[in-house]
């Protein structure tokens, strides 16, 4: 019997990464004369990787980007956030004793988040946290990348788990959609980046710390999912 998998995203869900986001993201906007966001701008901004959030920067800055430019101004965040990592960005509170409680009662763990491979991967590697995950998939790892179905199956498949023994935790609509499309139970965190109740896009279940995050909550979680279906 399979056990159970948990996949969680990166970016406001298990590490507190604004600072270093907005830090980047103002570093290379500034190139442009672009006024600097603010963390009150990060939920608007964050969600499909650094290519749409400098454009999304731009449209907030009501300027138009030319498309031969985003390469360059890409290659800028790029180069900024990794020689700046880990930065201030952090676990959420109680995530590691959450990873190491759920991984002591025999659950796979992974990583799906739209964080390109480049910056997610040794960003959980400058944290110490790599091992406690089977997988770590990006918004490049395949064609499609979350809200698509597709990137949570090929998680799950690089996790070696199984689509009817997997759950997803997120922050964002991106997080609660793709769960959805891929039919699997959800858990909304109400800390992260999301610009509107994380209850409002409807997850399996909401928490607001990782203490609630228990075995019990995902095996519960996973029952009620296949009675449902």
């Amino acid at each position: 019997m399979s056990s159970p998998l948990v996949i969680f995203d990166l970016d406001g869900t298990l590490i507190d990464t604004a600072p270093d986001l907005i830090d980047s993201l103002n570093h290379t906007i500034a190139s442009a004369d672009l006024a600097p966001v603010t963390f009150d701008d990060l939920t608007h901004l964050v969600g499909q990787g650094a290519r749409v959030m400098i454009k999304r920067a731009f449209e907030l800055r009501k300027v138009k980007l030319d498309e031969t430019e985003t390469d360059t101004l890409f290659n800028l965040f790029v180069d900024h956030y990794r020689q700046n990592m880990p930065g201030k960005s952090q676990p959420f509170a109680g995530v590691v004793e959450c990873l190491e409680r759920l991984a002591a009662a025999g659950m796979t763990l992974a990583i799906c988040t739209n964080k390109s491979e480049a910056l997610a991967i040794p960003l959980i590697e400058a944290l110490g946290l790599s091992g406690h995950f089977a997988a770590i998939t990006g918004g490049d790892t395949f064609p499609v990348r979350k809200p698509d179905a597709a990137h949570i199956f090929g998680t799950i498949e690089n996790a070696g788990g199984k689509r009817d023994h997997a759950i997803m935790v997120g922050d964002s609509i991106n997080d609660i959609l793709a769960a959805k499309n891929a039919g699997i139970p959800s858990i909304g965190v109400d800390f992260g980046y999301s610009d509107v109740p994380i209850a409002s896009l409807s997850p399996s279940t909401v928490i607001s710390h990782f203490d609630a995050l228990t075995v019990d909550l995902v095996n519960d979680l996973l029952v009620t999912s296949k009675v449902a279906s």
